[in-house]
């Protein structure tokens, strides 16, 4: 009976413990925001940062940029007041700073001011707007804008579509996502997929670990690596340029440019127009090599190596993996 009332009373204690510390959590964070319209004559050059918060950008009409901020202040270290002075003194001297069609957005140069602030940026700006966005840990969404756009992020993911101009994505730990890009790509993440569908130019796409899948709409030469993950690419017209430590790639286009594909582990398989002319070397180590091609052999034949042209050659296609298959068709 006594252990019964001893546990009754811990449970009691424990429940009492959360509850106190989920509301002292939620006051540990004071709240505020701030809102601006800027006008601008003819396109935009935008710069926007933050050290922790989220960042989104959307096209609307020309003539203006709109700012909406919500802050943050976590009461850490300080009391209540001072999150609240941090806060009135933010909204009051935005980090706002404009010259002409010329914005800067985010920079707070006081280390005790930035100190536990975290400031979110939701904007609304012309088409005709060339970016430049970075946030230490937060991600970004950005959509409809001319460009060019370079976007980074220390943490967080990037995601960006309708863009008319080149970009250019980074980001420490976070997934790229990108879509309809009229221009060259470069994306690259440590940690994380990326997809960058409807690219109309040339790409060139890194990750530490994890998927790459690329669609290509316009010619242009295309360098794509992942230390783990699989690889798919579609309508690649260009030159090409894979590697994968582990991971199977897949890629399907017209070479107008020499393809060197190789995986460590994993199988590679490639599609091409039935006219195709193109010259061949695929080896593959632990597998085999199969081909619908009608292929003029040079050298010894070997279900593993397979090296030729086909309709009189073309550009190169050099297939290898370490451990896999390889199928051209």
């Amino acid at each position: 009976m006594k252990k019964r009332i001893l546990s009754l009373l811990a449970g009691l204690c424990l429940l009492v413990f959360v509850t106190t510390a989920a509301r002292v959590a939620a006051d540990d964070v004071a709240e505020g925001s701030f809102n601006r319209t800027l006008k601008v004559t003819g396109a935009a050059d935008l710069e926007v940062t933050t050290g922790s918060g989220g960042i989104t950008v959307h096209a609307a009409g020309a003539g203006e940029v709109r700012v909406t901020a919500t802050i943050r202040v976590s009461s850490w270290r300080m009391s209540r007041k001072e999150a609240e002075d941090k806060i009135q003194y933010i909204e009051a001297h935005p980090p706002i700073v404009q010259d002409g069609n010329v914005i800067r957005i985010g920079r707070i140069e006081d280390e005790d001011l930035r100190r536990n602030v975290s400031i979110s940026y939701d904007m609304t700006v012309p088409a005709d707007t060339r970016l430049r966005s970075a946030t230490g840990s937060g991600s970004q969404t950005i959509e409809g804008i001319h460009g060019p756009l370079t976007a980074e992020t220390g943490s967080g993911s990037i995601r960006a579509s309708n863009i008319g101009a080149d970009v250019e994505a980074r980001t420490g730990s976070g997934g790229i996502d990108l879509q309809s890009v009229t221009g060259t790509v470069n994306a690259s993440t440590g940690s994380g997929s990326i997809h960058a569908l409807r690219i109309a130019g040339g790409f060139s796409g890194h990750t530490g670990s994890g998927g790459v899948e690329f669609e290509q709409t316009a010619p242009g030469n295309s360098d794509i690596e992942t230390g783990s993950g699989s690889i798919e690419i579609r309508g690649a017209n260009g030159s090409l340029r894979v590697r994968t430590g582990s991971g199977s790639i897949t890629a399907e286009g017209k070479p107008a440019g020499d393809w060197h594909l190789h995986s460590g582990s994993g199988g590679v398989t490639v599609h091409l127009p039935q006219d195709a002319a193109f010259e061949l070397d695929a080896r593959a180590s632990s597998g085999h090599v199969e081909t619908s091609f009608p292929v003029t052999v040079q050298g010894t034949i070997s279900p593993r190596e397979l090296h030729g042209k086909v309709r009189g050659g073309g550009p190169l296609l050099e297939l290898s993996t370490s451990s896999g298959s390889i199928r051209i068709e």
